[in-house]
């Protein structure tokens, strides 16, 4: 391994500044400016920043001085240069999210626990069908843990926080799998480390339901499309077609063009909308607003949906987006089914309440939710809502792959 480092010549906070790399290995590198006492919040995607002033004293330690030209090449060559553009980081809202790679037949699937206590039964059953495409899974310490005191959550924050930590971390790991939803997944995110996990390669996530948050935070921290669909521990018990579904996403994402395919619609309001996939859980996107997670749907697509919240509640939580102004810029919205939401008449006359007069595209009954028959959505990438008085030519399609398909 050799350190290497370029001129101080990059002005930036009225100093010039240099940046550290490595030709064999980002963990050698951070070991290095550890050893050194360059500080972690100076590392950026593939580099260490750092000021002029120590220049002198990382060359005395061992780095080598080189041009910034010849630093790029050798960082280029070893393999460990990682463009701004593929690399996860924060990007605007209601702009489309980096692609992680599609899933292949061999690729290893980690499963853990954001949540809450996860039934063996079902995790089998959602682990034999991953098995069943030529995935290989391994599931997280604390998949089939309890909380301590807090019985409702699979293992203690912590415990969930670095079992996600370490799958997403992992080079080996191609995807990280939520075992399944219920509720904890907002109390482990402020435990992670976001700059570290935006050091790992793009990785693909799913879940939906209470993952929803993690949705939100992953798209708003690392600008990474993400897939809103069967947690393991409903997958063993999906229909078939639902499960094809979710299968031609992540390993054939090119087969998947438009959403509402097989799928019937009601137009509530007409129109035609492009914009970002944004939504998911409506219970958890509004216990999102606030944070530092939350990430809003102006320039999108909204798709929502839920279970078991009456219909006052549900007025009382499209309220609350609507009044934090999350709807703001919206460019057209898909409803999903409300599940055990009680009269479904009295349900969808709330929905229609609150959403249309935001007076853009709306389309009601697709069938994405808690269902076993649910449709899957990828967050973060361009679609165009066509949303027609005869819904039978109603449409909702992808304009690329939902994964990077090279």
């Amino acid at each position: 391994m050799t350190i290497w480092i370029d001129p101080p010549a990059w002005p930036a906070h009225d100093r010039l500044w240099s940046h550290l790399v490595s030709d064999a290995s980002l963990d050698e590198l951070h070991a290095f400016a550890v050893a050194q006492g360059v500080p972690r919040r100076g590392f950026e995607r593939d580099h260490y920043d750092v000021p002029e002033q120590a220049f002198g004293r990382l060359v005395a330690a061992g780095a080598r001085p080189v041009s910034s030209r010849e630093l790029v090449d050798r960082l280029a060559s070893s393999g460990l240069r990682r463009r701004k553009a593929d690399s996860m980081a924060r990007r605007a809202v209601g702009r489309p999210l980096l692609r992680p790679p599609r899933l292949e037949a061999g690729d290893l699937v980690a499963v853990p626990a954001t949540a809450g206590v996860v039934p063996p039964d079902r995790l089998r059953a959602g682990v034999a069908r991953l098995e069943s495409w030529g995935l290989h899974v391994h599931v997280a310490d604390h998949v089939l843990g309890h909380a301590t005191e807090l019985h409702h959550l699979a293992a203690s924050d912590a415990d969930r926080a670095a079992d996600f930590t370490a799958a997403w971390m992992d080079p080996a790991v191609k995807a990280v799998w939520a075992a399944r939803g219920g509720y904890g997944t907002q109390r482990m995110l402020d435990l992670l480390d976001w700059r570290l996990l935006a050091e790992a390669r793009p990785k693909v996530l799913v879940g939906f339901s209470d993952v929803t948050a993690l949705h939100q935070a992953v798209a708003a921290r690392l600008g990474l499309v993400t897939i809103h669909s069967h947690v393991v521990t409903s997958l063993g018990r999906a229909d078939p077609a639902s499960a094809d579904e979710l299968r031609r996403v992540v390993l054939e994402p090119e087969s998947v063009v438009d959403l509402f395919e097989d799928r019937s619609v009601e137009t509530v309001v007409p129109g035609q909308a492009d914009g970002v996939l944004v939504g998911g859980n409506l219970a958890l996107l509004a216990a999102e607003i606030g944070t530092s997670s939350s990430r809003a749907a102006v320039g999108g697509i909204v798709v929502l949906e839920d279970v078991a919240e009456e219909p006052y509640r549900v007025d009382r939580l499209l309220t609350q987006l609507i009044r934090s102004g999350w709807f703001a810029g919206v460019a057209a919205i898909v409803l999903g089914t409300f599940s055990e939401c009680g009269d479904p008449a009295e349900v969808d006359a709330v929905l229609v309440d609150r959403l249309a007069p935001l007076d853009v595209p709306l389309v009601r009954g697709f069938d994405f939710g808690h269902t076993a028959s649910s449709a899957t959505v990828p967050l973060g990438v361009p679609a165009t809502l066509d949303a027609t008085l005869d819904s039978s030519r109603c449409a909702l399609t992808l304009r690329h792959p939902p994964l990077a398909c090279g």
